[in-house]
């Protein structure tokens, strides 16, 4: 335990003044539609954008994978520019973006969103299961297992993660 007391942990006070740790209060609930649980226990929500907002808690960040700017939200949001059906129109761009969702899942609720929340979702998603130790060839698998079986649409997609090195 360090000297505050804390074991090293992300203490933070929250819009209420409230303390946000790892894994306390800004977590998603494991059982909601579209959560994934990613092998160090994140939770990240995939959900497609074209369909209403869920019922219940409010993401704290968002990555939107459009091809045009996404709407305006009220919570932070990062926009990576991706075709339909397609890939990033900018790799470094999306990496660096796939860091910083894997990054705040672990002390906020982080939803990955595109159109129809399957073939951008689900590539991203394999992105932020690579990133979090598993291994690419098989990340694939692991969104359609613990997401959507229909995630991850294209060979193109398919490839993109299975290069996909962090």
């Amino acid at each position: 335990m360090d000297s505050m007391g804390d074991g090293g942990r992300d203490l933070r006070l929250g819009p209420r003044g409230e303390r946000k740790g790892e894994f306390m209060e800004e977590r998603w609930d494991s059982d909601a539609p579209g959560v994934m649980t990613l092998p160090s226990g994140r939770l990240v929500r995939g959900r497609a954008l074209a369909l209403p907002l869920p019922e219940g808690p409010r993401p704290g960040f968002a990555l939107y994978l459009l091809d045009q700017e996404p709407p305006a939200v009220p919570w932070e949001s990062r926009w990576v520019r991706w075709e339909d059906f397609g890939l990033p129109f900018d790799d470094r761009d999306a990496a660096a973006r796939f860091r910083e969702a894997l990054e705040r899942a672990g002390t906020e609720r982080v939803e990955v969103a595109c159109l129809g929340g399957r073939g951008r979702t689900g590539t991203a998603l394999a992105h932020l299961a690579v990133l979090d130790g598993v291994p690419a060839e098989e990340a694939v698998a692991y969104v359609r297992e613990h997401y959507s079986a229909a995630a991850v649409e294209t060979p193109e997609q398919e490839a993109y993660v299975r290069a996909f090195e962090g």
